[in-house]
């Protein structure tokens, strides 16, 4: 079992992030936007995609999932996408490809929700990608002159890209990320070892098309604007809104070869304690947006009772415009912190 949800946080939250173990490649996969070599016959599909509240939508109509594997020198990146009506029309790199039919990947390498990366990719095989400093609403700016250097990237197109005639099957995408581009935002600047967490997320956006003319185009509401676009992902941010790090997935990483036997998904450890500071932030950050302040007080959050748990330890100081909490680890002398500005980490 390579997939699994996990209820980590506090009794009356929502968020319910998946795991997924990345393991070894038996050999280098072949990037050409095609899935059918050994390597990728090997690893382990992740679950469907559902759509970015969870379960307060709909199942998406059309299936979406995704494979990683790795080896001393890549992540591999495996993505499927059913489509009956394949297009694109972004061919420069770092265009804003959401604009498309897209399949994007977020990676926040050490954990701390800054920074981060992100990877957008059409069915062209246009990419873009950035690096951001921290989330948008922490005021943080991406880095769009960034480029994953010596990324490697495929899509194969079941069917016919842009000709509304047919009927589609879907597309696929490769990518081989070289971890000394991703090394900039990992911890110790390097790739990860065996039994390490990334946090990662993937999602799909996917527009209301119809034909006119001969080809595609966006359906529009009664004004003329373009209906909005479907966000699907692989673990479910409860909002939509991609830029929550907190909210994404957890990726372990396994030296057993994949296919061989069964590697199952254990949480990171103190995920639980991590988890308690991050309501808090999410509760002060309520409180600033009507306040314009922040509160050292769990009453004014909202935060007590049975609606939240308090972790041991537990300390909350806060001033007109900043904020820092603490809780004790599992492991003796450990203490994690959170501050305004999302970021979490831990001292001893």
């Amino acid at each position: 079992m390579v997939f699994m949800t996990f209820m980590v946080v506090a009794r009356g939250a929502e968020l319910a992030p998946l795991g997924y173990v990345c393991r070894r490649a038996v050999s280098p996969p072949v990037i050409d936007g095609k899935l059918d070599d050994a390597a990728w016959q090997a690893g382990a599909w992740s679950s469907d995609f559902v759509d970015i509240e969870g379960d307060a939508r709909p199942t998406p109509p059309l299936r979406t999932r995704m494979k990683m594997l790795w080896d001393d020198t890549y992540l591999y990146v495996a993505g499927e996408l059913e489509e009956p009506h394949v297009w694109a029309t972004l061919a420069e790199r770092d265009s804003v490809i959401f604009r498309d039919n897209d399949f994007e990947m977020f990676i926040d390498p050490s954990g701390t929700t800054q920074p981060y990366y992100e990877i957008e990719i059409n069915a062209l095989n246009t990419v873009w990608d950035l690096f951001l400093v921290k989330p948008y609403r922490a005021g943080g700016p991406p880095i769009n002159g960034w480029d994953i250097k010596g990324l490697r990237s495929a899509v194969a197109v079941d069917g016919t890209l842009n000709d509304p005639r047919d009927r589609d099957r879907g597309w696929s995408v490769e990518m081989a990320m070289p971890w000394a581009a991703l090394a900039e935002a990992a911890p110790g600047q390097r790739r990860p070892k065996s039994g390490e967490y990334w946090r990662i997320n993937f999602s799909r956006v996917e527009w209301d098309m119809e034909t006119s003319g001969g080809r595609y185009v966006k359906r529009t509401d009664a004004s003329g604007r373009a209906l909005p676009e479907h966000n699907w992902v692989w673990s479910p941010q409860g909002v939509i809104d991609m830029h929550r790090p907190e909210r994404w997935g957890m990726v372990q990483f396994s030296d057993a070869p994949a296919g061989v036997g069964e590697v199952a998904f254990t949480p990171p450890p103190d995920e639980d304690v991590r988890q308690s500071l991050r309501r808090v932030h999410d509760a002060e950050y309520a409180y600033f947006q009507v306040h314009h302040r922040y509160a050292a007080d769990l009453g004014a959050l909202g935060l007590t009772g049975t609606s939240w748990s308090r972790p041991a330890g537990f300390l909350l100081q806060a001033s007109d415009d900043r904020f820092e909490a603490r809780a004790a680890g599992h492991e003796t002398g450990t203490i994690w912190r959170i501050r305004e500005d999302g970021r979490i980490w831990m001292t001893r």
